[in-house]
């Protein structure tokens, strides 16, 4: 299947460009609303009839582009429009559809991810949270969650977080797991600890749950099947934003050339060589991603990515690449990357400029979304089929 853009796509360009434009601006909450008004959340959707205009992959891939072009402010919606609602659409019963994928497509509602915690982070299936099903509790057949769940982006501002929980006891590794819709606002029963992180900015969390209640009808794909349902929703982590990914890429890689030119280091050949890689291999990862897109095989599984293999390959291919962007920026800037703000009196004692931010925010590149030897593990036994670790 060839993966273009045909005249309509081409409109559909000319409308996001200038709808971008004409509103950029507003804080991040209110961002959210703003797209929402104007039908932009939910173009990836699967079903209608939920607030979100329909739009082709194509079209799914324009937006994304103009969107990461114009610089536009990180989406706090990210993980309800693109992870939760695909895998409600899958996996969730009608009231649960037309409870929450409106306020999504609003941007009313904002969500975040209860998956990895302090022992069960690439190995989900070492989950430790439990869930436990409390008829007699308010408001009616509920559960109580109780545990610890690490790495949350956004937990801070989200309204709903959607737990893998385990619900039977004595239950091992991926079986007796459950995922529930459990709503963030329980003073008392929930805690969230901001992780001040390497770029002196706190993304991530630590969210602690103490008797959290969660309905029993925001259940999730039905009790003890969790495991099938996270991983699906997994497999929405990649596909379209990807390609949204690496316009990002290309700009730091812009910036990266123009500083190498100013300060003279392009006359450096091994430089000049490393510049002329990444430059090459981003062109790579872009019709790699397209022909992925693109390719029948691929419409069958959630996401568009039918193939096992096609999202760990493309995870691999971008995390170290962009470390090495990461390098390359420092090395290019010389000593002057190790120094902090000229006057520490007058600037936050931990303010990073942009090459600085790039490195240090990139280490975590092979290791968040699943690290490199997970999805080497995957590729491997899911793809080639081979034996499987052993596991003690």
């Amino acid at each position: 299947m060839e993966f273009g853009f045909g005249p309509e796509d081409e409109d559909f360009r000319g409308e996001a460009r200038a709808w971008l434009r004409e509103h950029l601006g507003g804080d991040r909450r209110e961002w959210e609303r703003e797209l929402g008004r104007a039908g932009w959340i939910g173009l990836g959707w699967d079903e209608g009839g939920y607030g979100n205009r329909r739009a082709s992959l194509t079209q799914q891939v324009v937006w994304a582009e103009e969107y990461a072009r114009v610089k536009a402010p990180p989406r706090s919606g990210h993980i309800g429009e693109n992870l939760l609602a695909p895998t409600l659409i899958a996996h969730g019963t009608d009231e649960q559809k037309a409870r929450f994928l409106p306020p999504v497509a609003r941007g009313e509602e904002l969500w975040c991810q209860g998956y990895s915690e302090p022992g069960a982070g690439s190995d989900l299936a070492a989950v430790r949270t439990t869930a436990v099903r409390d008829k007699d509790a308010a408001p009616g057949d509920s559960y109580r969650v109780t545990g610890q769940k690490i790495w949350t982006s956004l937990a801070h501002e989200a309204d709903w977080c959607f737990v893998l929980a385990r619900t039977q006891p004595e239950s091992l590794r991926h079986h007796g797991l459950t995922f529930l819709l459990v709503p963030m606002d329980q003073p008392g029963r929930i805690e969230v600890r901001p992780i001040c992180q390497l770029t002196g900015t706190s993304e991530f969390n630590e969210v602690f749950f103490d008797g959290a209640v969660a309905r029993a009808e925001h259940v999730v794909g039905g009790e003890g099947n969790g495991w099938r349902v996270a991983m699906s929703l997994l497999g929405y982590e990649r596909g379209v934003s990807t390609l949204a990914q690496q316009i990002g890429f290309a700009e730091e890689l812009r910036r990266v050339v123009e500083a190498a030119v100013a300060n003279g280091a392009v006359e450096d050949p091994v430089v000049r060589d490393c510049l002329v890689r990444l430059w090459a291999e981003l062109r790579t990862m872009r019709w790699n991603a397209l022909r992925t897109l693109g390719s029948p095989a691929q419409a069958d599984g959630p996401g568009g990515l039918g193939d096992p293999g096609a999202p760990s390959v493309a995870k691999l291919l971008w995390g170290r690449w962009h470390q090495r962007l990461g390098e390359l920026a420092v090395r290019v800037r010389g000593v002057a990357a190790a120094v902090g703000p000229a006057d520490w009196t007058t600037s936050s004692p931990y303010e990073l400029d942009a090459f600085q931010h790039l490195f240090l925010f990139s280490r975590a590149d092979t290791i968040y979304g699943g690290s490199d030897e997970i999805q080497r593990t995957i590729i491997a036994e899911r793809v080639l089929g081979l034996p499987k670790e052993p596991r003690g």
